[in-house]
């Protein structure tokens, strides 16, 4: 059995998929991810044996460049998204029994075309339940500008958004379609989402709102374990004082990037704790040659974040989950998208807090640090770690094997 995983994401996105396929391996399966050409994603598959295929361009590029790009160059390269789906991820699909797409929804809908088109299961899968339409909140474009949430508001908000997808992105994937011999799309969310999407978050974490309007199946979050040593200068570092504070903000290209990692050194100055800088995609750095601060590369954050006071991020579903899980207190500093609702459900839970992004303020940062810096946070911090699954990718393997034994043919004996 051979199954194609396809997502057009950062490092945050395209390693639950890459979790999912070493489920599969268990199994006795064999996956392909169809991923953005960065070469830390090639890395990081080749240490699995998980082979890859490339398409559209590469996502650290194009965050690093979208915020000098006009309009019309954003647009463009969208859908040039929609066109990678039929020109490289349905060559990829030809020997594959299955096709999950996750993330973008409109790369989805060219994902769901191509296995329409070679009459293979589609699954779609989402990270976090705000990308999911529901009653219970806003899309995620929404999220965390000051607008209504009531269950009425929220359907006339899916609604404009339904039509705002299929209006920027409708004409270019029914086009694509039309010269495959598909008919015409007139839903495309919906048609991205099937009527059944899965949802690769923690129920504890990021459970799907309920009473449910959306039939959801919540497998728990995709994790790759990650048996990789920390660094020996870090090290170091870790063992030469009390837990220091990480600070980091994954992919995220960040403007002023320098100002921020100089206002979050200083925060965690003013609590006496020591700094663990992550340069990331922004590139921060230290700003001063004392020997409070460590700045690292990327590195094992599962094994990490079990050493560390505090976890100061962007709030993306990966580094939620993984902080979430080694019971690290977090300050959640979202710069936008999904990462407002981790910064919610992190306060909800009381496992740490969260400031304005994307650039709080010194006293803003130094006032939420103070407050998860405690013995209570923390307790409740490890409370929550222990009602965490880590079995999410083993049973979403199993559910796809059985989905795709299900459409097989019984063999002949």
């Amino acid at each position: 059995m051979r199954v194609l995983l396809s997502t057009y994401d950062s490092r945050g996105g395209v390693e639950p998929l890459l979790g999912l396929a070493v489920a599969l391996q268990t199994l006795g399966a064999e996956a392909l991810l169809c991923v953005p050409p960065d070469e830390e994603f090639a890395e990081r598959a080749a240490d699995f044996g998980v082979p890859l295929v490339f398409f559209g361009e590469s996502v650290r590029e194009m965050n690093s460049a979208v915020t000098t790009w006009s309009e019309e160059d954003v647009r463009r390269r969208l859908l040039g998204l929609i066109d990678a789906q039929f020109d490289t991820i349905a060559p990829a699909a030809q020997d594959c029994d299955a096709l999950l797409s996750a993330g973008l929804v409109w790369t989805g809908a060219g994902a769901r075309s191509v296995a329409d088109k070679l009459g293979i299961p589609y699954i779609y899968a989402s990270y976090h339940p705000s990308h999911l339409p529901s009653t219970h909140h806003q899309p995620p474009e929404y999220a965390g500008r000051g607008m209504p949430s009531t269950e009425f508001d929220n359907r006339v908000m899916w609604n404009l958004n339904a039509q705002n997808i299929n209006s920027a992105f409708g004409p270019t994937l029914n086009r694509n379609r039309a010269k495959i011999g598909l008919p015409p799309v007139g839903h495309l969310r919906e048609y991205a989402y099937t009527d059944r999407p899965w949802l690769a978050s923690d129920p504890t974490l990021g459970p799907w709102p309920k009473p449910a309007d959306l039939d959801v199946v919540q497998t728990g979050a995709w994790l790759l374990p990650d048996e990789r040593p920390l660094p020996d200068d870090l090290l170091a570092f870790l063992d030469a004082g009390t837990p220091p504070v990480y600070v980091g903000f994954g992919s995220m290209p960040l403007l002023g990037a320098n100002d921020i990692g100089r206002t979050a050194i200083e925060a965690v100055r003013e609590q006496g704790r020591r700094t663990l800088l992550a340069r990331g995609w922004a590139g921060l750095d230290l700003i001063d040659d004392r020997d409070d601060c460590f700045v690292c590369g990327e590195v094992n954050q599962q094994a990490l974040f079990a050493r560390v006071a505090a976890v100061v991020h962007h709030g993306g579903a990966g580094t939620t989950t993984t902080a979430a899980r080694a019971g690290a207190p977090q300050l959640v500093v979202p710069q936008g998208a999904d990462q407002v609702y981790w910064a919610r459900r992190v306060t909800e839970l009381g496992i740490g807090t969260a400031c304005d992004g994307p650039a709080p303020p010194l006293r803003s940062l130094s006032v939420a640090l103070q407050a998860i810096l405690t013995p209570e946070t923390r307790a409740w911090a490890r409370d929550a770690a222990r009602e965490m699954r880590a079995d999410g990718a083993a049973g979403a393997a199993k559910l796809l094997v059985d989905a795709v034994s299900r459409e097989k043919p019984p063999a002949s004996v």
